[in-house]
């Protein structure tokens, strides 16, 4: 019989909202040589403002712009806080007091993908709807702040362990598609076979639409 158990959301990433562009329309890619599969929005913001010119491992990045267009709008509205303009004139200030230079920008989606693919530390963003072979699709991890829980399906507590007293808490991550379903879930601590039991049921979650993939960190109290 399955008994109810405790939920404790500890971090996950935040649900946008853009009257640009539909909930799964962006992506932030880059070049099979950065080595981590998500980046905070604190982190991504440094590096396209250039006051971050590698990541925690070291590794150098190098950030690449989509000249206009509704993508380019939404990731500055959503993750630079930024217009246009605002932009430019932040550029034009890094040019004149030598502190920076304009980075890379490109007209596509395509040749946005196709310079990321090729140039070792470059992240960029396309559209949802993009062709993104040759690069990874980076998850977007915003410390303290929510992504809705919409469905939730509660794990199941083995019988067995049940009667031997056996408890505890399931600490997971998850990574979140733009759509709101599970894609892959790591386990971070925690009885092992009640890990499973945790993991099984939250694959079955469900999250509001976000602007791009998103990582959370849950824990399951047995």
């Amino acid at each position: 019989m399955k008994r109810p158990i405790v939920l404790l959301v500890a971090a996950a990433s935040i649900v946008f909202a853009s009257t640009h562009l539909l909930a799964d329309d962006l992506r932030v890619i880059a070049n099979f040589s950065v080595r981590p599969d998500t980046i905070s929005d604190s982190d991504l913001k440094h590096i396209f403002l250039e006051e971050k010119i590698s990541l925690a491992d070291g590794d150098h990045v190098e950030p690449v712009l989509e000249k206009n267009g509704p993508t380019h709008a939404t990731f500055l509205q959503e993750y630079l806080g930024m217009s246009e303009d605002d932009l430019e004139n932040y550029y034009r200030t890094l040019l004149f007091t030598g502190r920076g230079s304009q980075p890379k920008v490109l007209g596509s989606d395509a040749e946005v993908v196709a310079y990321v693919a090729r140039t070792r530390g470059a992240i960029g963003y396309v559209s949802g709807a993009a062709r993104v072979e040759g690069v990874k699709t980076l998850a977007i991890w915003i410390p303290g702040r929510e992504r809705a829980l919409i469905t939730r399906v509660e794990p199941y507590y083995p019988e067995t362990l049940k009667q031997l007293g056996i408890r505890g808490t399931v600490r997971l991550r998850i990574l979140i598609s733009a759509k709101g379903n599970v894609e892959a879930v790591e386990l971070l601590g925690g009885n092992p076979i009640l890990g499973e039991s945790a993991t099984e049921a939250v694959k079955k979650w469900v999250y509001a639409a976000s602007k791009s993939r998103t990582v959370a960190e849950v824990s399951i109290a047995f």
